[in-house]
């Protein structure tokens, strides 16, 4: 999930600030499915269901956007990046968090209400939440309501791999053990070693 930002100070709107470096502040966020429902989401994924055709709204109570985030925020990656949506523009700050966010299978179905009879009935030998996914998939279009054409199915929704452009990936925390932490590991594993082997010379001396 993106939490996208923009600095409402220089810009009138996002799209305004996605054109200029550093314009935009990204906060992504990994969702992992689970058993458990994540109270929060419900907030989203009980609309989703009100959103099939391009140009649609749908308003909805205001809740604390903090509550979507993992517990740990303190643990992060940030470095300076691109749009994720062509055509890219390099202007996002992006604050990525490893603790993923669990939410449940059950929580997507609300998002599937409206959707085509033929995309309801699950296949029992077809994992759940894949499946839900393609079912929503296949209820979102690219046309609007109104047009008088037959509705064009949201497809081919992807962008080409881009140049990483010698970014340089920051972390909040450190990674792995600090060498601080492994010299002294090193000195205790030593010193245990010498511990024990004059115990047992000591030990054998004695006995003679």
């Amino acid at each position: 999930m993106h939490v996208v930002h923009f600095d409402a100070e220089r810009f009138a709107d996002a799209s305004a600030a996605q054109q200029h470096p550093g314009g935009l502040a990204v906060l992504g966020v990994l969702l992992e499915v689970g058993d458990d429902p994540h109270p929060a989401y419900d907030n989203i994924l009980r609309h989703l269901g009100s959103i099939r055709y391009a140009g649609q709204t749908v308003a909805i109570p205001s809740f604390s956007i903090q509550d979507l985030l993992p517990m740990h925020l303190d643990r992060y990656y940030r470095y300076n990046g691109s749009l994720t949506t062509p055509p890219c523009f390099q202007s996002v700050l992006w604050t990525l968090f490893p603790q993923p966010v669990r939410i449940s299978r059950a929580q997507v179905g609300p998002a599937l209400e409206g959707a085509p009879q033929v995309w309801q009935t699950h296949p029992p030998s077809a994992p759940l939440f894949p499946f839900q996914l393609e079912q929503l998939q296949g209820s979102l279009y690219s046309t609007e309501e109104a047009e008088p054409e037959e509705p064009q199915l949201l497809v081919d929704n992807f962008r080409a791999p881009q140049e990483l452009n010698q970014r340089l990936v920051l972390s909040s925390f450190p990674r792995g053990e600090q060498r601080g932490e492994v010299i002294a590991i090193i000195f205790g594993a030593v010193a245990g070693c010498v511990g024990l082997f004059l115990a047992v010379h000591f030990g054998a001396k004695r006995m003679r």
